[in-house]
């Protein structure tokens, strides 16, 4: 989500996202071997049976990168291990014992089938998968097996690759591996659930074999559709605990990573949080906090298993888990070993590419959810640096980086930066992310298929950027081009109809929100970034409608896509004049409402969410962008006025607007002019503004725009309500401009607030503004046929009173002042509801005692309506003695028009303050006709 100008910085949403995370894979912990003796060697027809505690492994999660610590023999031919007679043996031992067969020659076969993966070094591939699943229709595991051969099955076929699922495997085959997966897990529910405890169920066995239910989800198994697995889960997650409070059999530093990582995998792939997976986790984390604390070498955790820990606390607090004072302390003990093992000169204290990224990974994640920035922190970060720096530019393949690692550590990066780490006071930040440039750039234009980047790492990775460039880092050549890199494969993944490269909603909310922030940072808007804004914006409109729950947007994505259109709207990228954009913007409006109605949690908008629509519409607005053709915003914009109210309002911390969202907030309100109902507006102003006396840190930005939005209400309320009723916000006017009165150095636009401001107080303005003016053709011709029509007029163009932005036509003599309104004086360009600055304008010239003509533009692109406009005028000019207030003259047929004719002082004003066109101008001409015969020396007037 952030996370501009009039606006919003920070968030998205980012990143995002942030809106945005990676999801990263760590391993598991490496390979570990059983504690128990040896185990009698039995004869058997398998050509190699090793000692159990040969095979009863805790296998890596990456096992290509982490290859086992035990010897293993090597089986060269995979045909001969899977032979029919074996299988015909297997069948016949179970067979023959029944439930007295202990599942012994069972377990030995499925850690042969992980011997050979773990020899070459890979899972079993597709083809032999295909030939093993159909002969293990009969392997059933039965009430006789033991703890160890079921764990040890489970574990080894998992880390075989055989319960990995296929998309071109044969229904007779995934009914085959369903099957085998269930005996087996009907076995462990069975005897988890055994009273009093099963004997045998020990912490290693505990630890493998969440990690195996862990990994088969990790490999491609959906959670929901396998509620067996769940159920195995939560019916090991009590042993966990026992295991973990137990004095004698507990587990080792490698078991407790394994654990943590299993945890973190199911819950991040929806395992529900149960009491049961909290009270675990609750008990697992003093056993890291008391390893990591020890001065016994065997207690120690090693740099995967440091790397692990860390990123599965990350993960889970991440997914909503309670930074309790447990996790903090174990974090805390962890955060010295790795600054000592990165600054460690021994290699078996090195950090594999893999483990830091997965750290600086972890730390930037649980920075972002609220951890205190302690020195320990600092320090382990100032320490991982220089890696990142040392291994992306060393020329040795074990350093090197994988296309997942560079996108999650410039992700880390940027995070980190998002929470207060100075990218200006800390050289090493901007060395780590100039040395990752290039690798981003070498990935993305590889042909190699094993550097491509998926969706997720180009979203992150483009976000990373745009973020680092928010907060300060050059716009250097080599960050260009490696922006220009990754916007065409934003493109061709944009326009690509394979499934597996297709964007999710969290993918293009942060491409559009990182595009966005790059060209508010003064990218240059070129072809090629039109193009992807082009690409994306159907996606946008297609998922925004579809009935698919997978597509749908949650409210943080849908504020950051607001946002983000506004925002490049405002940066000149001409999208609203796109129909693209138009479609978009009516698929997501239609969402903001129905998540402004609802009443579930999930659909409710955070305090920044809420203030990006809010400012996202009023900018659309602002720039022109006509919406009310197509969209009923005025229905979204009040659905949203109560979520603002009740959030200002609110006691709940996590409810309140920082001092930012205050301004933005009321700048927007503003902005939308009469769009809203005023009392509705007023409620709501009410109680944004109490908020900004008990908030003393707003920026010279923030003042501005507060001061602007208060004087906006506080002119419609004027206009409508007369001079004799003030408005409670009034003295906030006041205020506000004290706390600028000694400011220096600003612009044009930020000179006109103070001048406004100095003139609805009656104080000297200390600011001289420099207005730029134009005069377009239709205040040309109008000021010449009024003159043609009114030769003695007097008539003054382009004049700024008391230091105001200038008016379009002054008539001096008359105490009168004439603006032509183009369609952005309006709302949408409709010519019938002002906008904020309109309003505040015409407030400001009544107050000094000018009258004040409004005429909208489309009333003068014609002879006859432009002849019309002269008369009503020279009718206003000769009762002038006695007039009061302001007109202006709607847009529709002249002759029955609407025109709304403000109020003079201590007039009753209705709802709009119309009245028609017809009768005031009847009323106007009768009372000049009265006049004229009264008086001696009537005004001269020269032929229409």
């Amino acid at each position: 989500m952030d996370k501009g100008g009039a606006g919003i910085s920070w968030t998205c949403t980012t990143s995002g996202n942030d809106y945005n995370q990676p999801d990263d894979h760590t391993g598991a912990s490496g390979s570990g071997r059983y504690r128990y003796g040896t185990v009698r060697q039995t004869n058997t027809p398998l050509p190699y049976i090793p000692e159990r505690h040969e095979f009863y492994l805790a296998s890596d999660a990456c096992s290509a990168n982490h290859p086992p610590r035990h010897s293993i023999k090597p089986v060269q031919d995979f045909n001969a291990l899977i032979t029919q007679e074996r299988m015909d043996y297997l069948v016949s031992i179970s067979a023959r014992f029944g439930d007295r067969y202990d599942g012994k020659k069972h377990s030995q076969f499925a850690t042969l089938i992980k011997q050979y993966t773990s020899a070459s070094r890979r899972p079993l591939h597709h083809s032999e998968q295909c030939q093993l699943i159909p002969l293990l229709h009969n392997f059933k595991a039965t009430a006789g097996w033991t703890w160890r051969s079921m764990t040890t099955t489970l574990h080894s076929f998992t880390s075989a690759g055989v319960f990995t699922p296929h998309k071109y495997m044969n229904e007779g085959s995934k009914e085959t591996q369903e099957a085998l997966l269930s005996t087996l897990l009907d076995a462990v529910i069975r005897k988890c659930n055994q009273k009093p405890e099963a004997r045998g169920i020990d912490a290693q066995g505990t630890a493998n074999l969440l990690w195996a239910l862990a990994k088969m989800i990790d490999n491609g198994l959906e959670l929901e559709t396998t509620e067996k697995l769940k159920e195995a889960v939560a019916t090991l997650l009590p042993h966990v605990k026992t295991k973990a409070e137990s004095t004698v059999n507990y587990f080792t530093p490698q078991e407790v990573g394994n654990l943590l990582w299993a945890m973190a995998k199911l819950v991040e792939n929806g395992l529900e949080k149960t009491p049961k997976l909290k009270e675990a986790l609750t008990a697992l984390f003093p056993h890291i906090k008391t390893k990591a604390e020890s001065k016994e070498g065997k207690d120690h955790f090693n740099t995967q298993g440091i790397a692990n820990l860390l990123w599965a606390m990350a993960k889970m607090v991440g997914n909503g888990l309670e930074k309790t004072p447990k996790l903090k302390e174990a974090v805390a003990a962890l955060l010295p070993h790795v600054k000592t093992k990165a600054e460690s000169k021994g290699e078996k204290d090195h950090f594999k590419p893999q483990e830091v990224a997965n750290l600086l990974w972890a730390v930037a994640k649980l920075v972002e959810k609220g951890l205190e920035k302690t020195a320990k922190l600092k320090e382990a970060v100032a320490a991982l640096l220089p890696l990142v720096k040392t291994k992306a530019e060393s020329t040795e393949e074990k350093d090197h980086f994988k296309p997942q690692e560079v996108a999650n550590l410039l992700w880390a990066v940027a995070k980190l930066v998002d929470n207060g780490l100075k990218l200006e006071k800390t050289p090493k930040l901007k060395e780590t992310v100039t040395a990752l440039l290039p690798h981003v750039k070498t990935n993305a234009e590889s042909k190699e298929r094993k550097d491509h980047f998926i969706p997720q790492h180009i979203a992150n990775l483009l976000w990373a950027l745009a973020k680092l460039v928010d907060n300060g880092l050059e716009k250097t050549a080599k960050l260009k081009e490696t922006v220009a890199v990754l916007l065409s494969y934003v493109k061709t993944r944009a326009e690509s109809k394979q499934e597996k490269v297709l964007f999710i909603p969290q993918h293009i909310t942060s491409l559009l929100w990182a595009v966005a922030k790059l060209v508010d940072n003064g990218l240059e808007k070129t072809a090629k970034l039109k193009e992807v804004v082009a690409v994306l914006l159907p996606r946008v409109k297609a998922k925004a409608e579809s009935k698919e729950e997978k597509d749908h947007f949650t409210s943080q994505h849908i504020a950051s896509l607001l946002w983000a259109l506004a925002k490049l709207v405002d940066n000149g990228l001409e999208l609203e004049k796109t129909a693209k954009l138009k479609e978009t913007l009516a698929a997501l409006l239609y969402h903001v409402k129905n998540k402004a109605e609802s009443t579930e949690e999930k659909d409710h908008f955070k305090p920044q969410d809420v203030t990006n629509l809010l400012w996202a519409l009023a900018k659309l607005w602002d720039n022109g962008l006509e919406l009310k053709k197509t969209l009923k915003l005025k229905e979204t914009v009040v659905a949203l006025l109560p979520h603002v109210k009740s959030k200002a309002e609110s006691k709940e911390e996590k409810d309140h607007f920082i001092p930012q969202h205050i301004a933005n907030l009321l700048w927007a309100l503003a902005k939308l002019g009469e769009t809203i109902e005023l009392n509705l507006v007023k409620s709501t102003f009410d109680s944004l503004v109490e908020r900004i006396s008990e908030s003393p840190q707003f920026t010279q930005q923030g003042i501005l725009m507060s001061l602007w939005g208060v004087m906006v209400f506080c002119a419609r309320f004027y206009l409508c309500k007369g001079s004799n009723i003030k408005s409670s916000l009034e003295k906030r006017i006041g205020e506000l401009f004290s706390r600028l009165e000694n400011t220096f150095q600003m612009d044009t636009e930020e000179e006109a607030i103070i001048a406004m401001a100095a003139t609805w107080l009656g104080r000297a303005c200390p600011v001289v503004p420099h207005y730029h003016t134009t005069i377009s053709q239709s205040q040309a011709i109008l000021r010449d046929q009024l003159q043609s029509s009114l030769p003695s007029l007097k008539i003054e163009e382009e004049k700024s009173l008391n230091s105001l932005p200038p008016v379009d036509l002054l008539l001096p003599d008359y105490n009168m002042v004439i603006d032509v309104q183009g369609p952005f004086h309006y709302v949408c360009g409709d010519f019938k509801t002002r906008n904020g600055s309109t309003l505040l304008k015409v407030a400001l010239l009544k107050k000094l005692g000018f009258e004040v003509i409004e005429i909208p533009v489309n009333r003068l692109d014609n002879q006859d309506s432009m002849k019309r406009v002269i008369e009503q005028i020279k009718a206003k000019l000769a009762v002038l003695p006695e007039a009061h207030g302001s007109v202006s003259f709607s847009s529709g047929e002249w002759a029955a028009d609407e025109a709304y004719f403000t109020a003079g002082e201590g007039g009753q004003c209705s709802d709009d303050c119309y009245f028609t066109a017809e009768e005031y101008l009847e009323e106007q001409i009768n009372k000049l006709k009265k006049r004229k015969r009264k008086r001696k020396k009537p005004v001269k007037t020269a032929a229409c």
